[in-house]
């Protein structure tokens, strides 16, 4: 079934590559194309509705090779813990050295192979030297998840700009040095599976979460270029996927979101949803699915509709930051002064986070206890 619609989507992308500049084409060039394109669409649909129905086949990850960032904690670690079981080796990437013992030693507890490595994927020589290192002891990886991700949950003009920074870095210009350091080996073998862990904020803004949001739009446009890519250049083994959850409970991260209508998500629930994905080759899932209908009503009506909604659902993303008093001009004094301070106090904000969230984070996995 992949391949034949490989071989359709090719079929229908040669007829665009070899044509003529559009001024140029004849009017039946137009109606062919045309035709071919509702051909191909109609296949694809019938196609999604045979596996709605009947359900998706699930490949088998037995003997891959997976690196999960940010696998220190958090849903890095419980993905982790699902593959093990599944019989892949993995490998976890974080900054935090605690973290990854912790993480290692449940995963071996369950008599998973599991390697660990410290590596900031900000710095993309890190990424490549660590990829590097991989390769030469472990061999190929052939699954990446991209899951590392921060937030610093300000107001856009109480946001310093290090912090502006580092959410970019992290949460979408390192999945250019890590795809960069796997996509290759795994072209070459025809063979492999990238991961891209996003957000519904990747869809919708959220006010309080604009650095965010921002990263998570360009973290769902690179997955979705970067498969088109692969496509285009006839790859057809090597796929891609892009997760959008809701906001996820016990990952530090959104722990006091005031969320109204649509309740946080388990995270256990949401690491069983994104291994299904991949074993399904799905293109995207948003978690929870009914989502795509609030995508669909942002497009369909007036922003008002969509503004209220949003107002609505989310009425505080991050309540223990409040917003400030409506400015005119940002004053440049202040802003470095608020810099100074967050640079004294991030490192101990995140170091207290994590030592609740260790002490908090108490998942069940088919009845076994998780930290």
């Amino acid at each position: 079934m992949k391949m034949a619609q490989t071989q359709k989507w090719l079929f229908f992308a040669d007829r665009f590559e070899n044509k003529k500049p559009s001024s140029q084409m004849s009017k039946l060039d137009v109606v062919i194309d045309f035709i071919v394109f509702l051909l191909v669409s109609v296949g694809y649909c019938i196609e999604a509705v045979h596996h709605t129905l009947f359900g998706h086949p699930e490949k088998d990850l037995n003997g891959e090779i997976a690196v999960i960032t940010g696998g220190g904690g958090g849903l890095g670690r419980l993905l982790a813990m699902r593959l093990v079981r599944l019989g892949t080796k993995v490998i976890l990437w974080d900054i935090s050295q605690e973290g990854l013992d912790e993480s290692t030693k449940i995963i071996e507890s369950m008599g998973g192979w599991c390697k660990a490595q410290i590596v900031d994927i900000s710095r993309r020589e890190e990424v490549y030297k660590a990829a590097d290192e991989i390769r030469s002891k472990y061999g190929d990886v052939t699954l990446l998840f991209n899951n590392a991700g921060v937030l610093s949950g300000r107001a856009l003009l109480d946001t310093p700009d290090h912090l502006i920074e580092r959410s970019f870095n992290v949460n979408v210009v390192a999945h250019f040095w890590t795809v960069k350091a796997f996509l290759p080996k795994m072209i070459e073998n025809n063979h492999g599976h990238i991961v891209t862990i996003a957000s519904m904020a990747g869809h919708v803004g959220i006010a309080k979460l604009i650095d965010y949001c921002s990263s998570k739009f360009a973290a769902v446009g690179f997955d979705e270029a970067l498969r088109l890519e692969l496509e285009v250049m006839g790859i057809d083994s090597v796929h891609t996927t892009v997760i959008c959850p809701y906001f996820i409970q016990a990952t530090g991260m959104f722990d006091d979101v005031n969320s109204r209508w649509v309740g946080t998500l388990n995270s256990n629930d949401v690491a069983d949803r994104i291994v299904l994905a991949v074993r399904r080759n799905e293109k995207m899932a948003l978690i929870p699915w009914y989502f795509s209908f609030m995508l669909a009503f942002k497009y369909i009506f007036p922003w008002g509709c969509t503004s209220g909604f949003l107002r609505r659902l989310v009425p505080d993303a991050t309540p223990q930051h409040i917003l400030p008093s409506p400015v005119t001009t940002p004053s440049i004094q202040k802003q470095d002064e608020m810099n100074f301070n967050n640079n004294n106090n991030i490192n101990n904000n995140n170091i207290d986070k994590e030592t609740e969230l260790i002490k908090r984070m108490s998942t069940a996995i088919d009845g076994e206890r998780v930290l």
